[in-house]
């Protein structure tokens, strides 16, 4: 097919449809069914399990796992960035981890306390393969959008994947729910689990379809070229210090960002425990439907975001978002009930999917003019993931030593309030 524009409407959709090919994942297996069905898998009290020659408490297994891919994805991500824009084949690296996340889905339908190892295996090809493949796709986003059209298909994306998402998941519940023994629930949600593999994967094509390779150099990979992605990761390191503008925002950004995650993935087990639902059938419904209200005014979030911004400009905006989180963080210190914990879910997910968009968007905004851009957004997402595993260690901790995550969350006020000092201190032009 002839290669279409850079702007054009076509091109624009086809990026965006990729979120919702991906964003089941976040839902399904990280927020929802997934986490349910891990916890069912053990019957007792003691929720212990023997893996790596070792005994772990079975959130902390998953906790632990969870860590380690990130890492993966932190130490890796700038030197497959790096190849990529040497050797102009995003696409092809942005695909396989695509696939790779897409059949680590599928294989969930396999995971077994008997087989952990090979079950957390999956689970790592589903987690690695959903976030390296984000390292690529949102690199897209200059070479595809121009700036003023940058916030706009940004907050798109996240309202496809949100619809998408919920879709996909509203089918797997009505799966679940169909049936009347725990065996048979259990065993429909690992048909979910294969749902999300197949849908990840199937949708996807259009993208790929559509989008470009990449700015091609005709080189070829060596061993060499593995140094150059290092190179060039320092070589953006440099001109980010000299880039006064965009290295402030990317401080604020992790700082922020660190406390955004880590409620995120946190929110479904605070849930659990934090708040009086009743019996185990009202925590099990009462979680999923606010899993499903977050998505939901998520999609509005986005979009007022993006209005907002295009209004009073991305860092004011960001400042107004992360007042919200400072204050969401507050309420959820002192939530009791169900129906508390129900209004903070449409709170977060008002800001969440405002500010994930915005943050993706401006941060493209500010990038110098290069085409070196997928180096550039390497950094972006070292940045998100490391202060995913520093926030998750922090939570952990604070958990651990005090005995509630009420005093965890609580904590996480702090990061708020530094990101929206460390926003006021980005200048507002570009400073050479």
């Amino acid at each position: 097919m002839n290669k279409l524009e850079k702007g054009s409407k076509k091109l624009l959709n086809a990026w965006a449809f990729y979120d919702w090919a991906n964003s089941v994942y976040t839902l399904t297996i990280a927020s929802s069914i997934f986490p349910i069905f891990y916890s069912a898998l053990f019957l007792s009290e003691i929720k212990n399990v023997h893996a790596f020659g070792m005994d772990f408490k079975s959130t902390a297994l998953i906790t632990y796992v969870t860590a380690f891919t990130f890492l993966v994805v932190t130490f890796t991500s700038p030197i497959l960035s790096g190849i990529a824009d040497y050797v102009g084949n995003k696409k092809n690296f942005m695909k396989f981890f695509c696939y790779v996340g897409g059949f680590g889905c599928i294989g969930l339908y396999w995971f077994s306390l008997e087989n952990i190892h090979l079950s957390l295996l999956f689970y790592f090809m589903g987690l690695i393969g959903y976030w390296g493949s984000l390292v690529f796709y949102n690199s897209y986003l200059p070479d595809i959008a121009y700036p003023e059209q940058q916030d706009s298909i940004s907050a798109k994306g996240f309202s496809f994947g949100y619809v998408g998402s919920v879709l996909l998941l509203i089918a797997n519940l009505a799966m679940v729910m169909s049936q009347d023994t725990g065996e048979a629930k259990m065993q429909m949600m690992r048909y979910s689990f294969i749902t999300v593999g197949l849908w990840w994967i199937l949708f996807s094509q259009y993208t790929f379809y559509i989008l470009p390779n990449g700015v091609s150099s005709g080189h070829k990979v060596t061993k060499d070229v593995v140094f150059n992605g290092l190179k060039e990761l320092r070589i953006v390191w440099g001109e980010l210090k000299e880039n006064l503008r965009l290295k402030r925002y990317l401080v604020a950004f992790f700082v922020f960002s660190m406390a955004v995650q880590t409620i995120m993935l946190v929110a479904v087990y605070f849930g659990e425990e934090e708040i009086a639902w009743g019996t185990d059938s009202d925590k099990t419904t009462g979680l999923i439907v606010s899993i499903l209200v977050i998505q939901l005014v998520a999609i509005l979030g986005a979009f007022l975001t993006s209005k907002a911004s295009s209004k009073f400009g991305n860092i004011k905006t960001l400042i107004v978002v992360n007042v919200i989180w400072m204050g969401l963080c507050f309420y959820a210190y002192f939530m009791q009930t169900p129906f508390q914990f129900y209004l903070a879910a449409g709170f977060v997910g008002l800001v969440m999917g405002g500010i994930q968009a915005l943050a993706r968007s401006t941060y493209s905004k500010f990038l110098p003019e290069t085409e070196d851009t997928t180096s550039y957004f390497s950094f972006f997402d070292v940045a998100e993931k490391i202060g995913i595993v520093i926030g998750m260690v922090i939570f952990a901790t604070i958990d651990q030593l005090t005995g509630s995550m009420r005093n965890a969350i609580l904590f996480l006020f702090v990061f708020f309030l530094i990101g929206i000092v460390l926003l006021l201190r980005v200048p507002k032009e570009e400073v050479g």
